[in-house]
């Protein structure tokens, strides 16, 4: 089993190291060498070296011209062409970018080639989708669905009490883009950043939540009538972001100024990458509240799946890159290990469905020490 890695960036690094150690053969790709050096140091050299210009389709044809498996971990505005580029080298293919385009486009692709492509192979989406998949198949019928996570630093810090694990461009996007939500049955459209509400967390504190657009194929292959996405943060993040966007910090739109146009969307990425920079050895957390309502042998209950992850010392891995690119290994180790070979476009609720998928999937997180708490209450 080969394993080509597209993308070395802190997640990309996780994954590589994590099935490195899992004895897989492993290359990594990447057009910078910052970010085979930094994967090479935490392997002890265990894993092959590309330096490769991704976004060139010869490029990316090279790379994978060899794999049994190939991971998707490039940008997000990369990783629907990288997705197409490795299904036409008929490559199976685990992905975790958030891409904006419609992943169910590659399917007939994927069919084609006679491979497996999952795709959101991340936390949420993607272990989010895995419960809600497995609890849609298991219980007699699921009636609401509500996911809220975050990933936030340890120390808070004024004035927007949090840093950014990943592009700080990513995280505008998520503060921009409305929010698709489903309510008793009809697909709504809210603001970002709307309808904060308090959320209290076991061994963290009370954290608030509002709405962002993270429902994705849900929307789509769900068949529970009332399905909700919020991230969390600490309180008071949510008035300063929807300040800075409501006043047009946020916008692409080009100002002229005393000193010349801009753009202030230039300008404000460039001083949130350096409010939101997590420093060297700098500790970060995830945290994530699953809840599925729904009825089992006649009675109205609710399930709640809690995680509260923490970066790690040892290894010197960020939770987010843990948790991501963990719940992306797990993944893997389904095709692997030929527990999943459907051919075709997949995310995760699919996956779900199967409960040695979905048994496995965990198992394999909770090996890593993240580790989801089960309860059950009625209602």
């Amino acid at each position: 089993m080969h394993i080509v890695v597209l993308g070395g960036g802190f997640v990309g690094s996780a994954v590589v190291r994590d099935l490195a150690e899992s004895g897989y053969r492993v290359t990594l790709a990447d057009r910078d060498p910052t970010a085979l050096k930094r994967a090479e140091a935490i392997t002890g050299g265990a894993v092959a070296l590309l330096e490769a210009d991704l976004s060139e389709p010869s490029a990316l044809a090279s790379a994978v011209a060899d794999a049994t498996l190939v991971v998707g971990a490039v940008p997000g505005f990369m990783g629907f062409e990288t997705v197409r580029g490795v299904l036409e080298a008929g490559k199976a293919v685990v992905d975790i970018c958030f891409f904006p385009e419609d992943a169910f486009e590659l399917d007939g692709l994927a069919r084609g080639a006679g491979v497996p492509c999952l795709v959101d192979c991340g936390v949420a989406p993607g272990i989010s989708n895995l419960i809600l998949g497995r609890h849609e198949a298991d219980m007699d019928e699921t009636t609401r669905f509500a996911c809220y996570v975050g990933g936030l630093p340890v120390e808070r810090g004024w004035p927007f009490e949090y840093k950014a694990s990943f592009s700080p461009t990513d995280i505008i996007e998520e503060y921009l883009r409305p929010a698709r939500l489903r309510i008793d049955g009809r697909e709504v459209v809210r603001p970002a950043l709307s309808e904060v509400e308090a959320v209290d967390i076991p061994g963290l504190g009370t954290l608030e939540a509002f709405n962002t657009d993270g429902l994705r194929s849900l929307l789509r292959t769900s068949s529970t009538p009332t399905l909700i996405e919020k991230t969390m943060r600490y309180p008071g993040h949510a008035d300063r972001m929807r300040m800075l966007r409501d006043i047009g910090f946020l916008s692409r739109e080009v100002i002229e100024t005393t000193s010349g146009a801009v753009r202030p969307r230039d300008l404000a990425e460039r001083l949130l990458f350096e409010a939101w920079k997590y420093g060297e050895g700098e500790a970060d957390l995830t945290v994530m509240r699953i809840e599925v309502d729904g009825v089992e042998e006649g009675a109205p209950v609710r399930h709640v799946y809690e995680m509260l992850d923490r970066y790690d010392p040892v290894t010197d891995t960020s939770s987010m890159a843990r948790t991501t690119g963990y719940a992306c290994t797990a993944i893997v180790h389904l095709v692997a290990s030929e527990l999943w070979t459907d051919a075709g476009v997949a995310p995760l609720e699919m996956v779900g469905r199967r409960a040695d998928c979905f048994d496995a999937a965990l198992a394999h997180l909770a090996e890593r020490d993240v580790r989801f708490d089960h309860s059950v209450e009625m209602l």
